[in-house]
């Protein structure tokens, strides 16, 4: 590796890029800023909760207050830490030899950098291919890697961004609250420049080099020295010895993945993060420069490589057309017998291969698929399916180079919704079942439409989880289940919208509070019921919401004769109506009496009350809204916790209900981030349950259409009904544990590193 620059020069050419650099981040502040505060704007204006709406307002005052300090602080932290030369050995933030020792970190420090690595991790995913081609220009000035602490890494910038907004009186919530746009912007300005350093370099003569085994090498290092996953690791690291000095040991549950529960970031994230590592380990391998690999835009496949893949879809329709013994063969020695052929096909196609990136492509894709056969818990009627993916992903992988980089390119997301799927299953149940014929059909298609790349796989995927959400509830026991707890989540919905639509109504009407609270908490609840099981607009939910005006009309004050004799004839049909609609939601016998009686009582009250009356035109407008309410109501409307009650639900099953269990919410303290979690999780996935002491393995079988009702399902044929927050408060205490907490492909990816690491001759070989 050399230059042309002398060794005088090259200091100094390093030291103009950092100037460079650092003085373009804070140049670009301004637009931070803005972006931010626009997007705390528009936070503010949407609906919600009141509480919700409350603490957006919250922070976006916040924000106003304290931006200015921010923003002045941190263009100055950026200027002092990265202008400073960076000595040769590392050294820590704190100007501290990094061998010193552990230290005890607070709780502050350790979220900070967990967040910070949260944000650095976002932006590497974006600008890696300039990053790592600016970091080898300065290696090759340096003579060194650059320091975790060198202000030019994602990492480190993002670390005094976090502290600089701590120490400015933010909120760290409200960071987090933000931190979406924020990483949008941070890494639009850092990529470009990024871009900036790497051309005023390459104009010097600067050209990064670096032979094929330091390339592997740097590639396959732990995480802990890999650029963009130094601080995540650093931050976990040194958060479990924290925790573990001042708190004792971690739970054993959480010690065997690695790392302690750290303060706001939820088994979700963590897995999210060594995924991350993973595909930025992949991502470093294929793109240094002597590689000559484009992560943005890929180069047509060479001459011979694109016939080599066209003879082998030749001999692969003719050999499924007219033998394909090997694929009605699901045993073990068949599943064997096809990852010696993906070895065999892979060694066939890259002596076709004209580049280096060609061959690493095909080897990296081959050890991939190694990986998903060698999988002993996807059961061999499934692995001998997913080896006939091989070439396909390999046709994508050569034309889109987002497969290496994007957790969510649709091929990924296929065969890790489909590996998840089947994980739980053993090899005799699986074997013909509507499972095992959907995913060889979406194979047969994938293969019919070579040439269609992540559109074929787009289209499956969508497919295959439609497919899922039939074949989960497809038990009838299951499907009635779910029917009837759709039924809870829209009365609930319905209830609430009804209440707020009647507040607003009645809000300048001289309306009794007895009246009032019988509306909003009892009639709602007749209303939304009615909705659910007749309709809207059927007859008697028509009647209902008739009612409650003429309930409205009656109680106000009568002052006239005509009016008061006009309550005493329809009084016995007012009274039938509510009792029919008390009766519908259960209330009856003394309950009923009761509530009938405080409203017969207020209606008394009215013939003599001196109050101002409700002229009939307000009436008769109210009839007409609650008539057409569903055309006004908004459907965004947040539900909160509403009550679950298990015998109702089994009363309307009309089965033996002993096998189902109903988890209602109990009003303990959860975290928010874990009831988001609860409601991203995707349908098909295999849990351990643990529930009343007792362990099971239950696979997410379905969601109500506001993911306020969970249902989980066991292969004995006991069932889950869990409420959202109470889903949380399991995913909280660990009672509710993914089997697996990566996709497939990241497991198959870390596998194809390793075996390169351990062998890094086999990728051009």
């Amino acid at each position: 590796m050399h230059t042309s620059a002398p060794p005088p020069t090259q200091h100094r050419l390093a030291g103009a890029v950092r100037r460079q650099f650092v003085e373009g981040l804070a140049s670009g502040l301004a637009g931070l800023d803005k972006a931010l505060l626009e997007f705390l704007a528009t936070l503010m204006s949407q609906t919600g909760t009141q509480r919700q709406m409350q603490e957006r307002r919250d922070a976006w005052m916040e924000y106003q207050a304290h931006r200015a300090a921010w923003v002045q602080a941190l263009g100055s932290a950026w200027r002092v830490e990265a202008l400073a030369a960076p000595a040769a050995a590392p050294t820590t933030r704190r100007g501290l030899p990094a061998d010193t020792g552990f230290e005890l970190l607070s709780d502050d420090v350790v979220e900070n950098k967990i967040l910070a690595s949260r944000i650095a991790l976002t932006v590497m995913e974006q600008v890696s291919t300039a990053f790592d081609a600016l970091r080898l220009r300065l290696r090759a000035l340096e003579g060194r890697e650059l320091p975790d602490s060198d202000m030019l890494r994602p990492e480190a910038l993002s670390l005094a961004l976090v502290e600089q907004w701590v120490q400015a009186g933010l909120q760290r919530a409200d960071l987090q609250r933000v931190v979406d746009p924020l990483q949008r912007e941070l890494a639009a300005l850092v990529q470009g420049l990024y871009q900036a350093g790497n051309d005023f370099l390459a104009a010097q003569g600067v050209a990064p080099q670096q032979d094929l085994r330091v390339r592997v090498s740097h590639a396959a290092v732990p995480p802990s020295r890999s650029g963009q996953d130094s601080l995540a690791s650093q931050a976990l690291a040194q958060s479990q010895e924290a925790v573990s000095t001042a708190r004792g040991p971690a739970p054993a549950h959480l010690s065997q993945m690695g790392m302690v529960a750290a303060p706001g970031l939820t088994p979700l994230a963590r897995a999210r993060q060594r995924a991350l590592s993973v595909m930025g380990q992949l991502r470093r391998l294929l793109t240094e420069p002597s590689m000559g690999y484009d992560m943005v835009h890929a180069a047509p496949a060479s001459a011979a490589l694109a016939h080599a893949l066209a003879v082998h879809r030749v001999q692969a329709e003719t050999y499924y057309s007219t033998v394909g013994t090997l694929v009605e063969d699901y045993s073990p020695a068949a599943v064997v017998q096809l990852a010696g052929t993906v070895r065999e096909r892979s060694a066939q196609l890259k002596k076709a291969a004209a580049t280096d990136s060609e061959k690493a492509i095909i080897e990296v894709v081959a050890l991939m698929f190694q990986s998903i056969l060698s999988e002993d818990r996807i059961p061999s009627a499934v692995r001998v399916w997913f080896a006939r993916l091989q070439v396909p992903v390999l046709r994508v992988a050569l034309a889109e180079p987002e497969f290496f980089s994007n957790l969510n390119h649709p091929a990924r997301q296929l065969i890790d919704r489909m590996g998840a799927c089947v994980l739980g299953f053993d090899a005799t149940s699986i074997g013909g079942s509507a499972l095992e014929a959907e995913i060889r059909r979406v194979v047969q298609v994938i293969e019919q439409y070579p040439e269609t790349g992540r559109r074929v796989f787009q289209l499956v995927h969508n497919e295959f989880e439609k497919f899922l959400a039939k074949f989960l509830t497809e038990k009838q026991a299951t499907s009635r289940l779910a029917s009837v707890a759709q039924q809870v989540e829209q009365r609930e919905t319905l209830a609430v919208q009804y209440t707020i639509e009647l507040r607003t109504m009645l809000k300048d009407m001289p309306v009794r509070d007895e009246i009032r609270e019988f509306l909003f908490k009892t009639w709602t609840e007749v209303l939304a019921l009615s909705a659910v099981r007749d309709g809207a607009q059927h007859a008697d939910t028509l009647a209902f919401k008739r009612t409650a005006a003429d309930l409205v009309w009656a109680a106000s004050a009568k002052p006239h004769r005509s009016d008061r004799a006009q309550v005493i004839q329809s009084l016995p049909g007012l009274l039938q109506r509510l009792r029919q609609g008390l009766a519908l939601i259960g209330m009856v016998g003394a309950a009923q009496d009761a509530q009938i009686k405080v409203l017969t009582d207020t209606l008394a009250e009215a013939f003599v009350a001196k109050t101002a009356s409700i002229p009939p035109e307000h009436i008769e407008a109210m009839a007409r809204r609650l008539e057409h309410l569903e055309d006004f109501i908004d459907d965004a409307a947040a539900l909160g916790d509403f009550p679950l009650d298990a015998d109702h639900i089994e009363m309307m099953l009309g089965i033996d209900a002993s096998s189902i269990h109903v988890l209602a919410d109990t009003g303990a303290p959860v975290d928010e981030a874990m009831v988001q979690w609860a409601q991203a999780l995707p349908l098909g996935t295999w849990f351990t349950l643990d529930h009343t002491g007792a362990s099971a393995q239950v696979q997410y079988a379905w969601h109500s259409q506001r993911r306020q009702l969970h249902l989980f399902a066991a292969p004995d044929g006991s069932t889950y009904l869990i409420q959202l927050r109470r889903l949380g408060a399991y995913l909280q205490a660990g009672l509710l544990v993914a089997q697996e907490e990566e996709g497939l492909t990241v497991r198959a990816t870390r596998d194809a590193l390793a075996k390169i690491d351990a062998n890094p001759e086999r990728l051009l070989g």
